[in-house]
């Protein structure tokens, strides 16, 4: 009969743990080599969950019948040893696996300070970005994509500067910004972001229905965003399959490096479809702008020109009458009927004692 081992999961465990910090530079950069991709795609701006669960959707349900063997684990010390033998012996025979690392951020620009978190020295060489923005939101949808590209571009950038000055990491993996090919349009006139990314305008079924001459402003002006920032564009809606299929397809290049989608559409009166280097300045043209004169709005650089443009035709909410709620906890979009009235009990009775001990302190006060 042959031997079958005694180990338990943690003996394995420790002993994995002792073969990897013995391991040289050279072996760990084998086995990098023969490692599993691992990449971060980060989604931020207006809500995105829908998109960002469909993706999970399509290609986490593979995995459910290794998560149902993985729970056996949890009755670890339960099960004969032959058979914790077998399962270890199942585990190590599945083939590994391509990750992506799917991070959340909605909610427009109330959170933007917490785009730190999930760009780290660790992934920002496999992080990509995918920027959702409101088209039926017109009026606020510069502002949100201004600030948070601009604290995912400066956390980036601050990432990279850090990694510079402290060296390269074992694995050899170098952190550095992106640089857009040599015959890449406008190269010289743009400024891509250091990191992929793609900007999906959502909630495309109510932007159809807006007037035509509105519909031009908003798809030229994004088709100029995204080639500035030398980033895809897609339109999406959750109510049109058709349109999420593409979406996922440009989500799945970013997170699992398949093939770049090719198709390109710049109709304004259907989804727009425009993978990163298949636009250029001279297909966009100048901004629409039908009651301004272009000289007149004195703008500093090509994409301030664009944004005076656009805002002249849906001006943003005054900033003054729109209060920025610093407690999460009351802002609206995380509303929770039930916890918010326990909430709101709690809070009454919090008053109701601060209330009795400012009493009892004040009659102690007057007591001789």
């Amino acid at each position: 009969m042959p031997k079958i081992s005694s180990d338990t999961l943690w003996d394995i465990a420790a002993a994995e743990v002792r073969s990897r910090e013995s391991r040289t530079d050279e072996e760990d950069a084998e086995e990098d080599a023969h490692s599993p991709t691992q990449r971060t795609v980060f989604f931020m701006g207006s809500k995105a969950g829908h998109l960002c669960f469909r993706v999970r959707q399509q290609y986490y349900c593979g995995f459910l019948i290794e998560m149902r063997q993985l729970n056996l684990l949890l009755h670890w010390s339960t099960l004969s040893v032959d058979v914790q033998e077998g399962i270890i012996r199942l585990f190590s025979s599945l083939q590994p696996k391509d990750i992506a690392h799917l991070w959340e951020l909605g909610g427009g620009i109330s959170l933007s300070d917490l785009v730190q978190i999930p760009i780290t020295a660790d992934n920002v060489s496999s992080l990509s970005v995918v920027l959702v923005l409101d088209l039926s939101k017109p009026n606020v949808l510069w502002e949100t994509m201004e600030r948070l590209l601009d604290s995912a571009r400066s956390h980036v950038e601050k990432v990279c500067a850090s990694h510079q000055k402290t060296g390269e990491s074992r694995s050899g993996k170098q952190r550095v910004p992106q640089v857009l090919h040599k015959d890449y349009p406008d190269r010289e006139l743009i400024s891509p972001f250091p990191v992929p990314l793609l900007i999906v305008g959502s909630k495309f079924d109510i932007f159809q229905d807006f007037d035509s001459e509105k519909r031009k402003v908003i798809c030229k002006t994004l088709r100029f965003i995204a080639h500035f920032y030398g980033a895809s564009l897609i339109f999406t809606s959750s109510k049109l399959e058709a349109t999420m299929s593409k979406s996922r397809s440009f989500v799945n290049q970013l997170a699992f490096g398949t093939e770049r989608p090719k198709s390109i559409s710049t109709d304004p009166s259907k989804p727009l479809a425009v993978p990163a280097g298949f636009d250029s300045l001279s297909q966009i043209g100048p901004p629409v702008t039908s009651d301004v004169d272009i000289g007149t709005l004195h703008a500093k650089n090509p994409l301030d020109l664009w944004k005076k443009v656009f805002e002249r035709v849906f001006p943003p909410e005054n900033i003054k009458e729109r209060k920025e709620l610093k407690d999460p906890a009351k802002d609206p979009q995380y509303s929770e009927p039930l916890i918010d009235s326990i909430r709101a009990q709690k809070d009454q009775e919090l008053e109701q004692y601060k209330r009795e001990q400012a009493k009892s302190w004040k009659s102690l006060a007057l007591d001789p």
